[in-house]
């Protein structure tokens, strides 16, 4: 009589580490393309942005509107090149929480509920990055 052990499935990467790497420079791409472009769409039209600011109720608006396009637009690009990615990543993560309480909380509102959890959806990605790092494309390359 002959006994078969059962043996696990060998834990593999679904990727090589080479395929990982270029996949998470596109993710980073991705995920930053909305933050560039929002911060160039308030750089555009500030007066809109300040009275979007103002009408959620939050102070200092023209303030706010220079500390958003700089967060938006600076960090996006440091996401895409890969500097101080988790750093970067933290940052952005919290600006999109921040942004998804102050300005889309209003849950009886379908679009805005959906944007509320777009804007989590954003910070969990962003999370993920921080988390693991750039990858080997990058300014940091970790």
């Amino acid at each position: 009589m002959t006994s078969t052990t059962a043996t696990a499935p060998s834990a593999t990467p679904a990727t090589s580490p080479a395929t990982g790497h270029v996949l998470a420079a596109a993710g980073r791409v991705l995920i930053a393309a909305i933050f560039v472009l929002s911060g160039i769409g308030k750089i555009a039209n500030p007066e809109t942005t300040i009275g979007y600011i103002a009408s959620a109720g939050l102070p200092f608006a023209p303030a706010a509107l220079i500390a958003a396009a700089l967060i938006e637009v600076g960090g996006g690009l440091a996401l895409i090149a890969g500097f101080r990615t988790r750093l970067v990543a933290l940052v952005l993560a919290g600006f999109s929480v921040v942004a998804a309480l102050a300005f889309h909380a209003h849950f009886a509102d379908q679009n805005q509920f959906i944007h509320f959890l777009k804007n989590l959806a954003m910070a969990g990605g962003l999370l993920q990055v921080a988390a693991f790092g750039s990858g080997r494309i990058g300014l940091d390359r970790r």
